[in-house]
């Protein structure tokens, strides 16, 4: 429901068809992938890369874990890497039905994981999205910052 679980899979489709249009890249691929995938990589990277950096840093922010459709686990694991990475605090986002996983990921990281953490603030808001139709929707928020 998160509307950056698309965006973050669609540049990934986008760099995938552009060595399968070209016939050498496929049995490179099937051949060697290991020394033969970052030179056609490399070689599609340039336009591809051109994409992905304007659209994911505007999605992605600091210690920041959006919450969307993946197993409740896998933003768990997400949200202990970044404590063990050295984050001070991280911000747990999602809207609408997934609010709910967003609060089971905080408190199987506080209750199971690491049991010194320490909730932060938590905060509510409702955002405002338009619909594929045109029309306007409004949306509840949850933004819950846990602290190490």
């Amino acid at each position: 429901m998160f509307s950056d679980d698309n965006p973050a899979n669609s540049p990934d489709s986008g760099v995938q068809p552009a060595p399968a249009a070209s016939q050498p890249a496929p049995r490179q691929h099937e051949g060697t992938p290991p020394h033969s995938a970052p030179s056609s990589a490399s070689a599609a990277a340039p336009h591809s890369e051109h994409h992905a950096p304007r659209t994911r840093p505007a999605l992605r922010e600091e210690n920041t874990i959006f919450i969307g459709k993946k197993p409740t686990m896998g933003y768990v694991l997400a949200v202990v890497t970044q404590f063990q990475g050295g984050a001070p605090q991280v911000r747990i986002k999602a809207r609408g039905q997934i609010i709910s996983k967003a609060v089971d990921v905080a408190e199987i990281v506080r209750h199971k994981f690491l049991t010194e953490t320490k909730l932060g603030p938590v905060s509510i808001s409702t955002q405002e999205v338009e619909n594929e139709d045109g029309t306007k929707s409004k949306v509840s928020c949850i933004e819950i910052v846990l602290l190490k």
